[in-house]
């Protein structure tokens, strides 16, 4: 009987269709453990102590358990985002074990089939507050008070196309869910690669001692290692189990076949396949993580090598070491160009140039980053107003080209040197130049599309109308290779339309949504995330990440920071 056993255990491992009865008929060991659980920073603790489970006595792969993520989820969402209406709800009728979404989307773990199954992935993972389904805004649009603040979307002019139905099959990829005396239990990796991360950018991240809710700049910022990094660094370094050697490599396969959302351009058929083909699949299963995170740092950095995807952290097991130092030649040439611009720009206007400035009948913008501080805007602007961000910086410009006897007849929005930033300082400053933002998203995972029409309140009045626009200005934009990801996505949008003239060299791209990832062991980084940005015409989605051109190519680019004479060339054009 036990070598029969034996041989069925053998076979089902093979054929890679390891189930979950097939795992629970041969448990060799089971238990739990409480850990702390940290959130955000090093000063929030989770409510109680969290509980993780253990498997066939490996120590460092945990388990969670279903509804306890559940409650988890819940927790984040209301205490935390402040979603009050948000409500996940866990039934189980085993096999069958399902969360439910207030909004109706459920996801469905299946313990016979050895699937989780998501009738729609991406209402599942939306806020409420969301009126669209791929809603990249943080904004809601209202205050406390109830008061339209800042943003408007248009559900006239907007739209979705909902997704497949998606079934994550863990039998190709040889993993497995659990269930065990009526409960259901999934991989840590596999909540967080698949809900965690996706919908907090956020992972668990666990280091054998406690668990920490971070991304990789909780753990180490530009000042150094924050106070939460040095409790999840605080424990010695350790090799892997080739238990979690094995399940972290398929984990991370999944993970990217599924979520990355560059596969087509990259012409990666599946990354288990791609990662034989570059010779990292062995360093990546090996028991050593530095050898793993090596290899991933290199992998991303030599084969992805697409600027929005970037090594982060190593894992605890590694500790805090560099895993490297080189760059693929896109990261490379992006350093060169960014250096190559910098330097031509203070030659030009110097180091200590105003973000705001007027030549003549011209005024210049320029920022480097879209930045978003979340002020009170409104509150601030009846104190004098400051320019904290890129927000207040096109709420201080409008004031003064828009102020009394005022020369100003063309506004130019230097982008030449900007790499991008956040969606919501995009949005404004599109909404400024032409009205409205019309912002179309493609999600590569589910088929998903969704096209989202916002308006600004530029002046501040809580009014969405033709005062908060440039309709009267001529409006030009400087773009080059620099110009990333939203640096690239304003001008993308506004070649679009045809209602800005824009100048210099060809935007460098970037079309996807940052997505901040980890590992089953532990490390931290980010990838193009599954969230496509592109424009629709005629009907049809086209993603931005081979840039724009100029509409005026810039020969000799001293001109572009040469703020004279590149007022001159504007106005002799007709």
């Amino acid at each position: 009987m036990k070598k029969t056993a034996a041989l069925l255990l053998t076979l089902c491992m093979l054929l890679g269709t390891m189930t979950a009865a097939c795992a629970e008929d041969n448990f060799d060991e089971f238990y739990s453990m409480e850990f702390p659980f940290i959130l955000f920073n090093a000063d929030t603790h989770y409510n109680d102590p969290w509980q993780l489970f253990f498997f066939d006595g490996v120590e460092d792969l945990p388990w969670i358990d279903l509804e306890e993520l559940a409650d988890f989820i819940n927790d984040i969402q209301t205490e935390f985002y402040d979603e009050t209406d948000y409500r996940l709800t866990y039934t189980e009728e085993a096999p069958l074990y399902t969360l439910t979404r207030e909004n109706g989307y459920c996801m469905q773990v299946d313990c016979d089939e050895n699937t989780i199954a998501f009738d729609d992935y991406n209402a599942f993972l939306k806020d409420p507050s969301d009126n669209a389904l791929l809603d990249q805004l943080s904004y809601s649009g209202f205050n406390s008070a109830g008061e339209a603040e800042l943003f408007q979307r248009d559900a006239r002019a907007s739209f979705d196309r909902y997704g497949d139905v998606m079934t994550l099959t863990l039998n190709d990829y040889g993993l497995s869910v659990r269930s065990r005396e009526g409960r259901c239990y999934l991989p840590l990796q596999t909540a967080n690669d698949f809900v965690l991360s996706p919908m907090f950018n956020r992972s668990i991240l666990f280091n054998g001692e406690g668990m920490y809710f971070a991304d990789g700049d909780e753990l180490f910022n530009d000042d150094g290692i924050t106070p939460m990094g040095e409790m999840y660094y605080a424990v010695e370094p350790a090799d892997r189990s080739q238990e979690l050697a094995d399940f972290g490599y398929y984990e991370l396969c999944m993970m990217l076949d599924n979520l990355y959302g560059l596969k087509e351009q990259h012409d990666i058929e599946s990354f288990d396949k791609m990662f034989w083909q570059v010779g990292f699949d062995e360093a990546l299963r090996s028991t050593s993580a530095e050898d793993a995170d090596t290899a991933l740092r290199n992998f991303i950095v030599y084969y992805l090598d697409d600027l929005h995807s970037a090594y982060d952290m190593p894992s605890w097991m590694t500790g805090l070491k560099d895993v490297g130092d080189n760059y693929g030649p896109s990261i490379r040439l992006d350093d060169i160009q960014t250096k190559k611009y910098a330097a031509l720009r203070s030659k030009g206007m110097g180091d200590d140039f105003e973000a705001y400035e007027e030549v003549g009948n011209t005024a210049y913008i320029t920022f480097d980053e879209f930045t978003v501080s979340h002020e009170d805007y409104y509150e601030t602007a009846e104190q004098g107003g400051t320019v904290s961000d890129t927000i207040g910086l096109m709420i201080y410009a409008r004031q003064q080209i828009y102020r009394e006897d005022s020369p100003i007849e063309n506004v130019v929005i230097d982008l030449s040197n900007n790499g991008g930033g956040k969606v919501d300082a995009a949005v404004f400053v599109i909404s400024w130049i032409l009205g409205e933002a019309e912002i179309s998203l493609e999600d590569v995972f589910t088929g998903a599309q969704s096209t989202l029409v916002y308006r600004a309140d530029v002046n501040l009045d809580r009014r969405f109308d033709e005062q908060d626009n440039l309709y009267d200005k001529n409006v030009y934009c400087l773009i080059s290779p620099v110009s990333f990801s939203c640096g690239n996505l304003v001008p993308a949008v506004c070649k679009y339309h045809q209602a800005v003239t824009l100048i210099g060299r060809t935007s460098g791209g970037g079309a996807c949504t940052v997505q901040p990832m980890s590992t089953a062991w532990g490390t931290t980084f980010q990838i193009s995330g599954a969230h496509r940005l592109s424009f629709r015409k005629n009907g049809s989605f086209y993603d931005i990440d081979e840039g724009v051109d100029p509409d005026i190519y810039i020969d000799h680019l001293e001109t572009l920071y040469d703020r004279q004479a590149l007022t001159e060339l504007i106005n002799r054009l007709d």
